[in-house]
């Protein structure tokens, strides 16, 4: 009996050393993908914060990454990049309106210095930027996970109320403008309060002709033309952050609820739910897109009508993501996964009831850091952490 239970015990510590062993499949492909080194944009992350450092702690969120985590920024004061906890390296690079040529010899430069294997891009106005320089990418070895061009003109702003109303999919009445003519056309039509939107950001709600121009005004001189104007429908907001592979598969959802709101209509808090009608109506939107790599679907339940209408779809991680990671459905690191070629099955749901809540913090850095950064456009934290010692 007592060389049974010896044999027993023997043979669980060997699998367990199996288990957590480089000869298991599984962890070989973790092991690989723990080994890579991941960029990501959009380190600001100021009073509309950007989703870049979010990511990367959904990314770092699952345990040990061997790999480096690095950031790209497009100011040496995007306050992101200050965080020594996240980053093994920061680099600045140039804005997408300075032209891809740019853009990508930048990273070519970086690559050099820096082995890049995965690129995130984050920010709205930079995706047709990276789009256009996808193939060099891939020919340096840097992998992405970007939606198609003709999905993303889906999506975009002046064409998604088409898209709606060819799907059947429950949108606000929408204008597409130019000129105060047609703000004022939009604003006889739908009565106020009106919305006055931006191509790529910006929202505000307008009460009077003077607010609504104003509004106009304001947007059209920071992000150009057309402006989106919206008719006002009360009630409570939604968003679905959703992940699809390279196949078009749907991989993984995250609905929420907002419970506290920006002036500038930013999520400062939120809670995951369980709703089938909210997940259906992502599934169908996401199909009928052809839909690859990750984005966030805006909504709002109607108080008139308990209906959900969409609002927009943003071509990317939002900047709650992390919430993604603490209810057990983290969507960023999965995506590393996708894009390091593991084949990844759906995901369970999220749990809901889980709460995000954000906070404003002080990040103490010294005038070295931002020296590099305005000096020579980098930053490096593990040879600052060795210079130290």
């Amino acid at each position: 009996m007592e060389s049974l239970i010896n044999l027993m015990l023997a043979t669980k510590e060997l699998i367990r050393i199996y288990k957590s062993s480089s000869l298991n499949p599984k962890n070989l492909e973790y092991s690989k993908m723990a080994n890579l080194n991941v960029a990501i944009t959009g380190l600001q992350a100021a009073d509309s914060p950007a989703p870049g450092v979010p990511v990367a702690r959904s990314i770092l969120h699952e345990g040990k990454w061997d790999g480096k985590i690095i950031g790209l920024g497009y100011d040496s004061f995007d306050t992101g990049i200050y965080d020594e906890g996240i980053w093994d390296e920061a680099y600045l690079i140039p804005y997408p309106s300075e032209g891809e040529f740019n853009v990508l010899a930048r990273i070519r430069e970086i690559h050099k210095i820096t082995r890049i294997d995965v690129l995130i891009p984050t920010l709205d106005a930079e995706l047709n930027c990276f789009m256009k320089i996808r193939e060099e990418l891939e020919e340096l070895g840097i992998k992405v996970l970007l939606p198609s061009n003709k999905s993303l003109k889906m999506r975009s702003k002046p064409y998604l109320a088409n898209f709606c109303e060819k799907y059947d999919i429950p949108f606000p009445k929408t204008k597409v403008v130019f000129d105060y003519a047609g703000l004022n056309q939009a604003i006889s039509e739908f009565g106020y309060p009106i919305v006055v939107k931006g191509v790529f950001y910006d929202a505000h709600l307008a009460y009077s002709e003077y607010e609504a121009q104003g509004y106009f005004n304001k947007i059209s001189a920071e992000w150009g033309f057309p402006i989106v104007v919206q008719e006002f429908i009360k009630g409570e907001e939604y968003d679905v952050c959703c992940l699809n592979d390279y196949d078009k598969n749907i991989i993984g959802k995250v609905p929420m609820r907002k419970l506290k709101i920006t002036p500038k209509g930013k999520a400062w808090a939120g809670i995951t739910i369980a709703d089938k009608e909210l997940a259906e109506l992502a599934d169908k939107i996401l199909e009928r897109m052809e839909w690859n790599g990750p984005c966030e679907i805006e909504l709002l339940k109607a108080d008139k009508n308990g209906k959900y209408y969409m609002i927009e779809v943003n071509p990317r991680f939002p900047a709650w993501i992390y919430l993604s990671a603490g209810a057990g459905t983290n969507l960023p690191h999965t995506a590393v996964r996708i894009i390091s070629g593991e084949k990844v099955e759906p995901m369970p749901t999220c749990k809901p009831g889980v709460i995000f809540m954000r906070h404003a913090t002080d990040i103490i850095a010294p005038l070295e850091h931002l020296e590099a950064l305005t000096t020579f456009g980098s930053l490096d934290f593990n040879k600052n952490e060795k210079n130290k010692e």
